[in-house]
């Protein structure tokens, strides 16, 4: 397994490790659910440096990508990130025009683009991108050579003030400015993956540790804690967002997984676009949200039933919401079935555990506002 710049670091922390998309990475520091709730309440620092990096560079990059990608790549002006996926084209492998990834995309220039990508698929993300390129454009894999650390919480932005003298708070939400933080030159974007305000922080690997510290240090007096995937998993259930592998891969499609917003039909063409036009005028199934009326968690890949016990569906993922203080999850079900408070069950080792449709996201801004966290540490 491959390990992040950050390896001794999370060691001489005492996380527990996983095998997470062929590297090895902390799960937990301390408690999957104080991390969780370190986030919602403050600021929590994140090792993500085992996410795919991508440089394009070149005259027709923006034309390429407007191709390649389902959002509206031109419409994307310099300084700006934009979530995006990539299909497969219909008759190819894959007839549905299934999605090979998620990511997101920063405008450098109409000729220079930074491509974040799922771990897991960095070497399938390239060689696809790499089997359509142009001779004319340059494509560069950065994944080894660069981390990428994610700061986020209520405080992020008063943290990360303390180490730069770029006005944070100018930076607009899916924006980026390349800039010094902690004597260190970076792109600095407020993005992240926890639906709290935030920013992620791309950086030369060689200078992670550095950062590292120095964001630790700015975070003090708000309390900052070291995050494993653990609790961004929970952070990013709870958001509604999706995860490569669970909500999304190469079965499914960006309209019936809820991803219409950054599917662009008016677009003249994109790869995966007519599976697209037929899932938006035929459906079959669509991705919902569910809570349990008990306290079983539904685990991914756990049968979705009426009460008789037909199948209409499966479950995504499942957790135990440490922000709501009950278990939620996702799955896809047939379409006479996805409307909101509808009952639904859960098959749980033989047995049916009762459940509803929500809307997602489960925790939304005003849900947010009122809700204490419950679940104890």
């Amino acid at each position: 397994m491959k390990r992040t710049p950050l390896y001794n670091i999370h060691c001489s922390l005492g996380a527990k490790f996983v095998e997470f998309g062929g590297y090895e990475m902390p799960v937990q520091y301390s408690s999957i659910l104080e991390e969780h709730h370190t986030v919602r309440r403050s600021v929590g620092l994140f090792d993500v440096s085992h996410m795919g990096k991508f440089e394009l560079i070149g005259e027709g990059a923006q034309e390429f990508l407007h191709n390649m990608l389902t959002n509206d790549v031109a419409a994307l002006p310099s300084g700006r990130a934009q979530y995006n996926a990539m299909l497969y084209e219909e008759h190819e492998t894959f007839p549905d025009g299934g999605i090979i990834d998620d990511l997101v995309l920063y405008c450098f220039s109409p000729a220079h683009y930074l491509l974040i990508v799922n771990a897991s698929n960095t070497q399938k993300d390239f060689s696809w991108l790499s089997k359509h390129l142009p001779k004319s454009l340059s494509l560069s894999n950065r994944s080894e050579e660069h981390a990428l650390l994610a700061v986020q919480g209520q405080c992020a932005e008063a943290t990360l003030q303390k180490l730069t003298s770029l006005e944070l708070s100018k930076i607009p939400y899916y924006g980026f400015s390349v800039a010094k933080l902690a004597d260190v030159e970076m792109c600095i974007a407020r993005t992240g993956y926890t639906g709290e305000d935030g920013f992620e922080l791309y950086l030369p690997s060689e200078l992670a540790e550095q950062v590292w510290h120095a964001v630790l240090e700015a975070g003090r007096e708000f309390e900052i804690k070291p995050v494993g995937l653990g609790a961004r998993d929970t952070l990013r259930l709870e958001m509604g967002y999706a995860l490569y592998g669970h909500e999304i891969d190469d079965t499914t499609n960006p309209i019936e997984a809820g991803l219409g917003w950054v599917t662009r039909l008016t677009k003249s063409a994109f790869k995966g676009k007519q599976a697209c036009l037929m899932a938006k005028a035929t459906p079959k199934r669509k991705l919902v949200g569910f809570e349990m009326q008990g306290r079983t968690i539904a685990r991914q890949g756990f049968e979705i039933t009426t009460q008789s016990g037909e199948v209409i569906g499966r479950v995504c993922s499942g957790t135990l919401s440490p922000t709501l203080n009950k278990p939620i999850g996702t799955g896809y079900v047939t379409l006479s079935h996805s409307e909101p408070s509808s009952p639904i069950y859960i098959s749980v080792r033989g047995r049916l555990e009762a459940a509803r449709i929500v809307p997602l996201p489960f925790l939304s801004k005003e849900r947010r506002k009122t809700t204490t966290p419950t679940a104890k540490i």
